[in-house]
């Protein structure tokens, strides 16, 4: 059989994204086909770079067009380098937000339900499948990263007043106000004192090119959180809760308050889901009910993880090191990890669809049809 570009882009037609539900040609994955002889070479543009079936796909399309009859075929992931961002958050002209791809909040109704450990460890396994990855901890009052990450000097702050973030393990730029300020010493501020250090954290932190800015909220739906969801161009949020009934009575407030203000929910993780013991390796259901489950039925988002209370995520907390990389064959790892690769699943619909609305809405003023 000659080889040919419109009969390798008819077989490759059989390899479908399970989350778009179409194929890689007709969502024009497929770039810069080339055929030398029997050698064939193309780029794989996905929608994220660390796509987590990203290796599925080279394989399958390998195994086709090699079965074709080519003796050599070379694939090239690219990524796309805009994400889709919610219409909420506007940056100003002088952001420094233009290389982040995606924003994404974490959020919860309440404190005490271990947001910011979630925060931390889907950084950690964003950044471990090959991302750039930063985090905003956007708690100015109770701020933590700085200890998650054991992270021991502060910001580099240059003559223009903008901030270099300080890289942590795993190469996750970071910005806390723990960072600033001595860590035995409270933040006394008023509201607006606290909404524009929140903007100069959006808008003048040097980020740099990031695929992911993790936004570690502070708990509650308040002042803060509308400054978040107004200045920060937000993809979508993660929503943090546990079991408990007052827990999750705050967490459906969480989930409103995005459903208020046009943010989409990526899903829900339900922390401390059941403790498992280190000697009988047996789940004990500390709290009653569905939880997490429940929450995500009602509301119509998914339930993105579970995850265990397991004693050395507190401990490796405590020395800086966050649980998927300190023991990365623990349930919580492997659970934090498929909260990650859902998250980057999901983010990539809201991608798809944002473009597709875009582009179905493309008119100009002119065109519109308005009413006498």
């Amino acid at each position: 059989m000659t080889l040919d570009t419109k009969t390798i882009l008819k077989a490759l037609s059989a390899v479908e994204d399970p989350d778009l539900h179409k194929n890689i040609v007709e969502l024009d994955f497929v770039q810069n086909l080339k055929i030398e002889g029997t050698k064939v070479s193309f780029d794989l543009r996905l929608t994220t770079p660390t796509c987590p079936i990203r290796d599925q796909f080279k394989d399958q399309c390998i195994a086709i067009i090699k079965s074709l009859g080519a003796t050599e075929v070379q694939v090239t992931f690219t990524a796309k380098e805009n994400g889709y961002k919610s219409q909420v958050g506007a940056s100003p002209q002088n952001s420094y937000l233009g290389g982040v791809t995606h924003v994404v909040g974490v959020a919860s109704g309440k404190g005490g339900v271990g947001k910011s450990t979630v925060t931390a460890n889907l950084a950690m396994a964003l950044s471990l499948s090959g991302a750039k990855v930063g985090i905003l901890d956007a708690d100015i009052y109770g701020p933590s990263m700085g200890l998650m990450f054991n992270i021991q000097k502060a910001p580099e702050i240059f003559d223009d007043n903008t901030i270099a973030p300080v890289e942590g393990i795993g190469g996750i730029s970071i910005v806390s106000m723990c960072l600033f300020q001595d860590s035995d010493k409270a933040t006394i501020w008023r509201g607006p004192m606290v909404s524009q250090m929140i903007q100069h954290f959006l808008h003048h932190v040097r980020w740099g090119d990031l695929d992911y800015l993790l936004i570690d909220f502070p708990p509650g739906t308040g002042d803060i959180q509308l400054t978040l969801t107004q200045n920060a161009p937000l993809s979508g949020a993660v929503v943090v809760t546990t079991p408990q009934e007052v827990a999750l009575a705050d967490c459906k407030k969480g989930i409103a308050m995005f459903n208020n203000v046009g943010v989409p929910v990526i899903g829900v993780v339900e922390n401390m889901s059941y403790f498992l013991c280190n000697h009988c390796n047996t789940p004990h259901y500390i709290f009653k009910g569905k939880g997490g489950e429940s929450i995500a039925e009602k509301y119509g988002v998914a339930l993105i993880g579970k995850i265990p209370l397991e004693s050395d995520i507190a401990e490796g907390a405590d020395k800086g090191l966050p649980q998927v990389l300190s023991n990365p064959n623990s349930t919580s790892s492997k659970a934090f990890l498929e909260a990650a690769a859902e998250m980057v699943r999901t983010l990539s619909v809201f991608q798809y669809e944002g473009e597709k609305v875009l582009k179905t809405y493309q008119y100009n003023f002119q065109d519109l049809p308005l009413e006498n």
